[in-house]
């Protein structure tokens, strides 16, 4: 992978690529007046990661990059302070002050909603498998920056750790996490998910493990949740029990 720069760096720009290239294993490339495609040819790469004043920009397969926006996260968000509800806080039961575990990052989406919903006494921490991925999330969540500083809050505290979910559980002690989450990606793309279309080359595409949901269920006080395509066998294969129905479905299990 190469690691780069927007044109005409500044020099804090090129020391934060060369910080990223180190983290991620790239090969730090001065952008010059050279294209991406250039670039990747010239060097016989096929990803290119781009820092810009404005974050990270990730090119692979699609012509479209990966960066990171809130999207959908921000208008949920903004219902939830205008004294709407969510579906996935409400089958989750999601309070403030609540601890929350999302096994499955991805784009940090539901881990933002989580984050304003558990308030500033809560606590959320995100693990994505994927090192590119966690960057470039991590990276926007540190710096994006939307109207409303509550909003901003939420962002910046979410702790996105670069990790393996079955890990992560194992080492946790019983009943330590309020909350735990998990969002493979779908085994069946949904139509209108264009926008993930970057995503799908890079993400985890593995299927939720059945030990990954014993271990979550140990270590959850309240509830453990799964979102799935609402057609999906994943709820029976894997114990849980499905509550909210739309084009996506969450399923939910209540620990004894």
């Amino acid at each position: 992978m190469i690691v780069t720069t927007a044109y005409k760096p500044s020099s804090e720009l090129v020391a934060y690529a060369g910080r990223l290239s180190q983290e991620l294993g790239g090969r730090l490339v001065p952008r010059n007046q050279d294209s991406l495609a250039r670039m990747k040819k010239r060097y016989g790469e096929a990803s290119v990661l781009v820092a810009d004043d404005n974050g990270l920009r990730y090119y692979e397969e699609s012509e479209e990059p990966l960066y990171f926006h809130p999207s959908m996260a921000y208008v949920r968000v903004k219902r939830l302070r205008s004294g709407e509800s969510d579906p996935l806080i409400e089958v989750s039961g999601c309070r403030a002050g609540d601890t929350v575990l999302d096994c499955t990052a991805g784009l940090g989406s539901d881990a933002i909603v989580f984050s304003y919903a558990s308030g500033q006494e809560g606590k959320v921490i995100a693990l994505e498998s994927e090192p590119v991925l966690c960057a470039v999330v991590r990276e926007g969540l540190r710096t994006y920056e939307t109207i409303h500083p509550d909003v901003n809050e939420a962002f910046r505290r979410i702790e996105l750790q670069c990790a393996n979910h079955m890990n992560w559980l194992a080492e946790l002690p019983d009943k330590s996490v309020d909350i735990i989450y998990f969002d493979p990606m779908f085994r069946r793309p949904m139509h209108d998910s264009s926008a993930l279309a970057p995503l799908r080359g890079l993400a985890n595409n593995g299927a939720l493990d059945v030990e990954a949901v014993l271990q979550a269920k140990r270590v959850a006080r309240k509830t453990v949740v799964l979102k799935e395509h609402r057609d999906s066998g994943e709820f029976l294969r894997l114990g849980f029990e499905r509550r909210h129905v739309n084009k996506i479905a969450y399923g939910v299990i209540n620990p004894t």
